[in-house]
């Protein structure tokens, strides 16, 4: 399930253990975390305290979420282990920042050598070896590592082949707890099935250890050694933890978990609006004006369902007067498709645009007049998420929690995020540069002289007036002065170009 970040409810959220996925407005895992309690971990990233009070790093990740979601599991350890899975999946980049990248210990066997040991990892590599876990818990791995080893008699030492030349500093055949290959007391062949046992337990059968520990538990329990039956006790326990059938099904299902979001929704997309391909490539078109003044127009391209940025384009209306969007949207569809027609660029698999009827309707009459080859044009309206078709008089209305709205979502609002970021950019520079206006004594050609070689009057703002007047033919030092005076008083009255 996932949700968008303000449709955020505690009481939706199951008090139980789990992990928990954010992701960015483009439906990119951002972070993953684990908790015994879902409700209470998540529900402390939404209290308003946490957006001002909370670190720079944990306050860009809270600004940052978009939608979430969450996978209940049985126990703590299953979330962990999970949890370990999708960071090294989706490799979210708040994880990385924060730190949270955790690497738990693994089993390892290498086949390879003549006379197999135990090793304790926290990499898996890509070799001939055989792994075990990852253990959530290396407390655990660790006592029943050791329990294994000493019923097992397997050896401990560190060479590869050992040999005669190593049993003078071997503790462990000294005490017994070795059956000696390196002196010949076992043959490869009886070693190897040793190894085959251990690999039967690792694997989860672990009745014949559970019954026999349980018998010298209970023993030593009668005979009032106490601490001997813990001991037991504890192996028993830790046995149980890492071996059991149970979670060997469990990582299965957490290794399937991380499939790509992105191809997902394209596919989930293709279903709900029954296209004979998927759409693989979307393109995007929103309209940004006030009251038909600096209008422009954007466009934003997804590849395979993720943003391509290389191919955003921003268009400034030129025809339209007044405050006209389906106009406007005319002309910047019909520029785009104009380039299209002429091969310099191809035709997106999908064309959307923001909007409901009227925005539709005039994508497809410029569409119609340039002669374009018929292919899926969309419109989304955002009061309640309606996918308009051309040809069909009823919306499409989806789930809000299905894969192909999310994508649609995330298109749609980058194409708004990028139309208001180039509107804005211009209103505040028209403001800005008009500042330059209201100064006694400059006109056309000053202001151009000093946005020239300045760039904007943020930058003219930062300069001296012994630099302006060595910088610009035609301003005196005087004058300079007064260029900086007026934009200091002016600046403190709030008139703050952000550019």
């Amino acid at each position: 399930m996932a949700l968008k970040k303000h449709e955020f409810y505690p009481g939706d959220i199951p008090p139980k253990p789990g992990c928990y996925l954010y992701r960015d407005l483009f439906g990119t895992v951002i972070y993953v975390g684990k908790a015994s309690n879902l409700r209470r971990r998540m529900s402390q990233y939404f209290q308003p305290s946490r957006e001002t009070r909370a670190d720079p790093k944990l306050r860009s990740l809270i600004n940052s979420i978009e939608t979430w979601e969450y996978i209940v599991v049985k126990s703590e350890e299953e979330s962990l282990i999970l949890e370990s899975r999708l960071i090294k999946e989706f490799a979210p980049r708040y994880n990385i920042l924060m730190r949270d990248d955790k690497r738990m210990p693994m089993i390892k066997l290498d086949m390879t050598e003549q006379f197999p040991r135990l090793r304790f990892v926290r990499v898996k590599k890509d070799d001939s070896c055989l792994y075990f876990g990852p253990f959530p818990k290396s407390t655990d791995m660790y006592r029943t590592a050791e329990y294994l080893i000493a019923k097992l008699k397997l050896r401990t030492c560190k060479c590869t082949n050992p040999g005669p030349e190593d049993r003078a500093h071997c503790l462990a055949g000294a005490v017994r707890d070795c059956c000696c290959p390196c002196i010949g007391k076992i043959s490869e062949e009886d070693y190897r099935k040793k190894i085959e046992q251990l690999i039967t337990i690792l694997n989860g059968d672990t009745k014949e250890c559970e019954a026999e520990l349980q018998e010298k538990m209970q023993k030593a329990a009668l005979e009032q050694k106490y601490e001997k039956a813990a001991q037991y006790r504890d192996i028993l326990e830790s046995l149980r933890t890492i071996c059991r059938e149970k979670r060997r099904s469990f990582l299965q299902t957490a290794r399937s978990y991380g499939t790509d979001p992105g191809m997902d929704a394209v596919i989930d997309l293709q279903n709900a609006l029954h296209l004979p391909e998927p759409p693989l490539s979307i393109e995007c078109f929103d309209i940004s004006n006030i009251s038909g003044t600096l209008a422009v127009a954007s466009m934003v391209h997804f590849t395979n369902g993720k943003p391509d940025r290389a191919q955003y384009r921003r268009f400034r209306i030129r025809t339209v007067e007044g405050p006209n969007d389906f106009a406007m949207m005319k002309e910047a569809v019909g520029r785009r498709f104009h380039r299209v027609l002429n091969g310099e660029v191809e035709a997106p698999a999908l064309l959307m645009v923001d909007g409901g009827k009227g925005q539709l309707s005039s994508t497809i009459d410029i569409l119609a007049e340039l002669d374009v080859p018929p292919f899926p044009v969309i419109g989304l309206a955002k009061k309640h998420e309606e996918i308009f078709i051309p040809g069909c008089s009823e919306p499409i209305r989806l789930a809000m929690d299905r894969p192909a709205l999310r994508l649609l979502q995330a298109v749609r609002d980058e194409s708004h995020r990028f139309a208001i970021t180039y509107h804005r950019a211009l209103r505040l520079a028209a403001i800005q540069n008009s500042l330059l206006d209201e100064i006694d004594g400059i006109g056309e050609v000053r202001k151009n002289a000093l946005l020239t070689e300045f760039g904007s009057v943020r930058r003219l703002r930062k300069a001296t007036a012994e630099e302006i007047a060595a910088r610009v033919n035609g301003i005196g030092l005087e004058f300079a002065r007064q260029i900086v005076d007026y934009l200091q008083s002016h600046q403190a009255d709030g008139q703050v170009d952000t550019l």
